[in-house]
């Protein structure tokens, strides 16, 4: 793209799921497929509504049940796309456990820098949500807005690659359930236009 040149205002609006019981609880939740919590889906309505009226040229959704669940509540799910690229961060030996209780046998562990033993690396995440920036970016070409429902490190990781960043970085950005979240442009230059906006939901200012 020439330098200067004004890129389509197209937006990329990403959505966390809503509570989990151990989104609840701290632990890392990457493969096992957790439902909604009461709680979650209740107030999934809130974001039904927050979302109600906005045009989508296309909807992705991670195939795990929280997000699919989240998606359904929200009203999209009769035209989501399942993308197995946005599952959540393989944790491997580390899935159900907290940071704390991991660091009572690894202090220095951090995932964005060290993965999890039998999961993923942060290279592998990172080129998964490559595949990822490269479908919304061929969507965004053609026009449209992009709906997305995930997960938090998957989301955190796809942002920060959308933003042309290591995804060490990622350390950086924290993602509340029941989220929004926009990537957008600035003229050619790819852009974080908001992020974790939770004023959809009550009590949250």
């Amino acid at each position: 793209m020439d330098e200067g040149a004004e890129h389509p205002s197209q937006r990329v609006v990403l959505v966390r799921h809503a509570q989990t019981e151990w989104s609840l609880s701290g632990q890392h939740t990457g493969t096992t497929d957790l439902a909604l919590t009461d709680q979650g889906r209740a107030l999934t309505e809130h974001l039904r509504r927050r979302l109600d009226g906005a045009r989508f040229e296309r909807v992705l959704t991670s195939p795990l049940r929280r997000a699919m669940e989240t998606c359904q509540i929200a009203g999209f799910d009769d035209r989501a796309e399942i993308c197995d690229d946005l599952v959540e961060w393989d944790y491997g030996a580390y899935e159900g456990r907290t940071t704390a209780d991991i660091r009572t046998e690894d202090p220095a562990w951090e995932l964005w820098r060290d993965g999890a033993p039998g999961g993923e690396t942060p290279g592998d995440v990172s080129d998964r949500v490559d595949r990822v920036v490269t479908a919304l970016l061929d969507t965004c070409a053609v026009g449209g807005d992009v709906l997305v429902f995930g997960h938090g490190h998957s989301l955190k990781a796809l942002t920060i690659r959308w933003l042309g960043l290591d995804i060490v970085h990622g350390r950086h950005l924290d993602l509340g359930t029941g989220s929004l979240s926009a990537l957008g442009w600035k003229r050619e230059v790819r852009v974080l236009d908001r992020w974790n906006d939770r004023s959809h939901l009550p009590g949250v200012v």
